[in-house]
């Protein structure tokens, strides 16, 4: 008997934003002070910050929305929706209002 492969979930290949949103790869969270203290195991201290890895159709086509790919952002977490993709949980669907900041290079 042939298996049928309709009934078994597909793995994603992409995640694509929709609406004025970024999906946003956050970065890790620091186990070290700036001071160089090592903190332990279960404590860290959250990052808000981290990169986009892709744009929805319409943020791209908004001229007064200026974030792009690669783009190095600070967001507000409280509206960050988590996506399940890679494993490592760390992919965050935001909305470009809780996009609080752009690092630029001068």
């Amino acid at each position: 008997m042939a298996k049928n492969e309709a009934s078994e979930p597909q793995p994603f290949e992409t995640v694509e934003p929709i609406g004025k949103r970024v999906l946003i790869r956050k970065d890790e969270d620091k186990k070290e002070t700036k001071g160089g203290i090592r903190l332990p195991d279960n404590i860290e201290i959250p990052t808000i910050t981290g990169r986009i890895v892709a744009v929805s159709a319409e943020v791209e086509t908004m001229p007064e929305i200026p974030l792009a790919r690669y783009d190095k952002v600070l967001f507000n977490p409280k509206g960050a929706i988590p996506v399940d993709f890679e494993g490592d949980n760390r992919l965050f669907v935001v909305e470009v209002e809780n996009v609080v900041a752009v690092f630029r290079k001068a």
